[in-house]
């Protein structure tokens, strides 16, 4: 066993856990899924079969990762946030066959009681703000907040809100990396 985790932690046959990742305190990793190296799952969490968890994913206590997400390297799962898998969810009616795919791209970070809706994409390095409910695609580098979610700006890498200049040209203020706006799209320089 090259992980850890902890002995509450119920870890069924037939999942990939990747090496150096760290799993707490009554978690759940169900059969099926694959978690890349280098993670970290909290306590209390929730990951169901055939999902996908990148390289260096944080998932914090209390999330339940559904059949249909993929989250690339590097994402961050706040505390209690939320995702969907299916559109109209009955309990009288069966729609394993209608899970949508929820693909959350490398850098992402979604933030504490935000739920996001199934289907839609969330952009790499994009910032999903605490309790926000996403309801369609969300662009890389793209600062969302509210009910429903609404860009309200952009962001750097390392999450920092950029201040773009009339000619489209932002810095952000902890690791100097510039970046353009162009077209309604962000891309480091």
């Amino acid at each position: 066993m090259n992980f850890f985790a902890n002995a509450t932690a119920v870890i069924d046959e037939g999942c990939i856990i990747g090496e150096g990742t760290k799993i707490w305190h009554f978690s759940h990793i169900m059969s099926g899924c694959v978690i890349g190296e280098n993670c970290n799952i909290g306590q209390n969490v929730v990951v169901s079969p055939k999902v996908v968890l990148g390289n260096n994913v944080r998932v914090q206590n209390n999330v339940s990762i559904y059949e249909g997400v993929i989250c690339e390297d590097d994402v961050f799962l706040g505390p209690s946030m939320v995702f969907t898998n299916v559109v109209n969810p009955r309990s009288a009616v069966s729609r394993k066959n209608e899970y949508k795919t929820t693909l959350v791209k490398r850098g992402a970070s979604i933030g504490a009681n935000a739920t996001i809706v199934c289907g839609n994409e969330i952009g790499e390095f994009a910032f999903i703000g605490a309790g926000a409910v996403v309801t369609k695609p969300v662009l890389p580098y793209a600062l969302v907040m509210g009910n429903p979610a609404h860009q309200k700006g952009w962001v750097s890498e390392l999450g920092h809100k950029l201040e773009f200049d009339i000619a489209g040209n932002a810095v952000c203020p902890e690791s100097g990396q510039q970046y353009v706006l162009q077209n309604n799209e962000v891309r480091r320089k």
